[in-house]
């Protein structure tokens, strides 16, 4: 197998965030292309698309390309580089048309570093891959969701032809130039066989791959049809709570209707800070109610948030775990 087994996130190289934060500007900005997916799959609330019709705010679908376009140039009131546009967060990036715009666009700014995104590249094929190659992605992570046809019927009833993805895929692969892809799958609903065949299928034309866990990580969505893995986190690791969320010291999300959210785990709107129509990203920033938010995490109150008490994000996803210099980092703000 030639792929390195490693998980979709970087954790060894990764910046003491003690060291730096306050940031002036974000590490990382998550953009959404499209708040809805082709896939209904069963541990996700936009799979949900009735939940999704009477979630306000959800179900707006594309981002407005004219809008993306002036969140980019909103980039340059910053002083540095931002680390990572993140064209993902609630829906399929791919169901945007000018996805291999929004890439281009991005990688144009001389205030993006990297560009990287998540697909379970359904609606992959040759002629998008040369696209969002020449583009310039830099890193494209695929979810799979089965190893069968009637798997990804089952799991995210979606009609998905497997071996035409897989070829898909494979052409990405052999094609990506610059770009890093990293194939991985949700372990817990396949077998040990199953398992294999996903090595064997996609170890030879992926740069990683990775077998997860699911875990709980959507604020007030009780998922129901899959069972979480309260045994290990994520990426196999032992679960550790962390008290300090670390997210908001360096990320937050524009969704696709403008409006902007200080967690990238927002689905239902409930952590709107900002609206892009109104304000550029460095207002948001450098906003107030941000602020209010680092402080109050900083400060140990996070148990008492309607929203953020219970996140498994910060129990299973191995967030930083900043907790010990929570009151010195404090006294920064």
């Amino acid at each position: 197998m030639k792929a390195e087994i490693k998980p979709r996130i970087d954790l060894k190289n990764r910046t003491k965030l003690e060291t730096v934060i306050p940031l002036k500007t974000p590490f990382i900005i998550n953009i959404d292309p499209s708040d809805r997916c082709n896939f209904q799959c069963k541990f996700c609330p936009t799979g949900d698309r009735e939940l999704m019709k009477r979630t306000p705010g959800r179900n707006h679908g594309l981002i407005d390309f004219d809008l993306y376009k002036k969140i980019i140039d909103d980039l340059n009131e910053f002083d540095d580089k931002i680390k990572v546009i993140r064209l993902y967060k609630d829906g399929e990036p791919l169901l945007h048309p000018r996805f291999a715009d929004m890439v281009k666009y991005a990688k144009s700014s001389p205030k993006v570093d990297r560009v990287d995104t998540t697909t379970n590249a359904a609606l992959l094929n040759k002629d998008l891959s040369l696209k969002i190659i020449d583009a310039g992605l830099d890193r494209i992570n695929i979810s799979i969701e089965g190893v069968r046809d009637e798997q990804y019927k089952e799991f995210s009833r979606a009609n998905v032809n497997f071996e035409k993805l897989v070829e898909n895929i494979a052409f990405f692969y052999e094609h990506r130039a610059q770009c890093e892809m990293i194939v991985k799958i949700n372990g817990d609903v396949i077998s040990e066989e199953d398992k294999q065949t996903f090595l064997n299928t996609f170890g030879d034309i992926t740069d990683g791959i990775f077998i997860e866990s699911i875990m709980d990580c959507w604020p007030t969505f009780d998922i129901e049809q899959v069972k979480v893995n309260e045994s290990r986190g994520i990426y196999g690791q032992a679960i550790k709570e962390v008290l300090t969320c670390p997210y908001p010291f360096y990320s937050f999300a524009i969704n696709s209707d403008g409006t902007a959210s200080l967690c990238f785990l927002d689905w239902h709107r409930k952590l709107v800070i900002g609206d892009m129509h109104k304000q550029t990203v460095k207002e948001i920033w450098d906003s107030k109610i941000m602020k209010d938010y680092q402080k109050m995490f900083l400060q140990g109150e996070r148990k008492n948030h309607p929203i953020c008490a219970d996140c498994g994000q910060l129990r299973q996803g191995q967030p930083d775990d900043i907790d010990k210099y929570a009151k010195k980092l404090l006294e920064k703000f």
